[in-house]
């Protein structure tokens, strides 16, 4: 992938990619996150998807989609650490591709730059009309959270993990606050992330130049102060916190964090990434195999790492007279990983399904973005290829050291009192 520096805080990232007969023009927004504007953060992306100013309203921007050849359009909102990530993107057919000659990268970066950067305003702020119905969808989303018991129980454990960090600012912002949020201060918010946000522009299968020529007049006589992006997060380790939270349901959930407490290096990553692999990140995993298939334990069970954060998370549906002969059980498969208890085919198994998880990424333009720019914005210049070679590398001792740095720090149990069964939820496997 070739990267540029074009401006301060903004770099064009380019690659070719010409085994795809689509490509993809993504804008990522990247700033410190900020508990007191959350909430308009977060109601941000749904606004800036209905119209732009090229397009004022949903019925035109749709046809002008459907005209490209039935291009896709996202803008989408998620965390980055401690940061925050807005993030505009469209695919479509390549050039080669056009019925009649169109420019078609020229198409799609300007539509693309122009969601982003020339949003459809009335008197200079954003519609109230188009706001109060986007307000009205996130507070529908925050009220259903808990209706989703496994989400629930992760975000509430992840909160009780951040407290009053950075890191614990509400992706989707606060119930409370969705009324409070007004055309001024939405459209405050959004100025001082286009002047203050770092923003990498990743185009596959596009003609640079064109990208390029488009991204710097999108960008002409806009001030500019932009801010470094917050490094990552890691939270100091601590006395474990066990927490039980009773709803009315059948099935319980449990939510185990288990923290490193520190920075780690690209070497160290890959290690613990394919340690947790190991112990619960497929269908071969220890947590899978013992507790869920030979100890029937829980309908499912299943570990992911947040590197960002130095974070495992381990996650359990169960019954709930399970729940602590489940989370000894959990304990005790990681303990067991980090004396090196297992065998070299189940290290194997992890690393073949954790290679091909990666290889699985280069199979479409919007997993190539994802990984390329995730990386360029923190630092990062590795390929798929690069990562599966050090993944192929790694040994034994590496796998079991890389364990060993990470400790339980939170327990979260949801305990149910319904007295008719629910639906039994899907295997992480599905």
């Amino acid at each position: 992938m070739k990267r540029e520096n074009l401006a301060p805080g903004v770099f064009l990232n380019t690659l070719d990619a010409q085994k795809f007969n689509r490509c993809r023009i993504t804008i990522r927004f990247q700033y410190p996150a900020c508990r007191e504007t959350a909430t308009a953060s977060a109601v941000l992306p749904l606004v800036l998807e209905r119209c732009c100013a090229d397009y004022p309203d949903m019925t035109l921007l749709s046809r002008r989609l459907a005209k490209l050849y039935g291009a896709d359009l996202s803008v989408d909102n998620s965390t980055n650490g401690a940061n925050r990530v807005l993030t505009v993107s469209v695919t479509g057919i390549k050039d080669e591709f056009a019925l009649e000659g169109e420019d078609l990268t020229a198409e799609y970066a300007d539509l693309v730059f122009g969601v982003a950067f020339r949003p459809y305003l009335v008197n200079g702020r954003f519609d109230e009309e188009a706001l109060a119905i986007e307000r009205g969808k996130l507070r529908q989303q925050l009220q259903a959270e808990v209706n989703d018991k496994r989400l629930y129980c992760v975000r509430q454990a992840r909160r009780r993990f951040f407290g009053d960090s950075l890191a614990g600012v509400e992706r989707d912002g606060y119930l409370e606050e969705v009324d409070g949020v007004t055309p001024q201060l939405l459209t405050q918010v959004y100025e001082e992330m286009l002047c203050r946000a770092s923003i990498e522009v990743t185009a596959i299968g596009a003609k640079d130049e064109t990208v390029r020529r488009l991204l710097l007049a999108a960008l002409e006589g806009r001030k500019r102060d932009w801010q470094a992006p917050l490094p990552g997060v890691f939270m100091p380790r601590r006395q474990p916190d066990h927490q039980v939270e009773t709803m009315d349901m059948v099935q319980a959930k449990l939510c185990l964090l288990f923290t490193a407490g520190r920075c780690t290096g690209a070497q160290e990553i890959a290690a613990s990434r394919l340690a947790m692999a190991l112990y619960g990140g497929s269908v071969t995993s220890r947590l899978f195999l013992n507790v869920r298939e030979k100890q029937s334990l829980c309908y499912y069970c299943f570990a992911v790492p947040e590197a960002q954060k130095g974070l495992m998370v381990v996650t359990a549906g169960i019954q709930r007279e399970n729940a602590e002969r489940t989370k000894e059980e959990i304990l005790r498969q990681w303990k067991e990983v980090c004396r090196g208890e297992f065998t070299d085919g189940a290290l194997e198994d992890a690393r073949r399904a954790l290679i091909n998880a990666y290889r699985e990424l280069t199979d479409n333009p919007s997993g190539l973005e994802s990984w390329y720019t995730a990386r360029a914005m923190a630092g990062i210049t590795r390929s798929p290829e690069d990562e599966i070679a050090m993944v192929a590398a790694l040994t034994r001792d590496d796998v079991i050291a890389s364990a060993n740095k990470l400790t339980p720090d939170t327990f979260y149990l949801m305990e149910g009192t319904a007295e008719h069964d629910e639906e039994e939820e899907p295997d992480h496997a599905d």
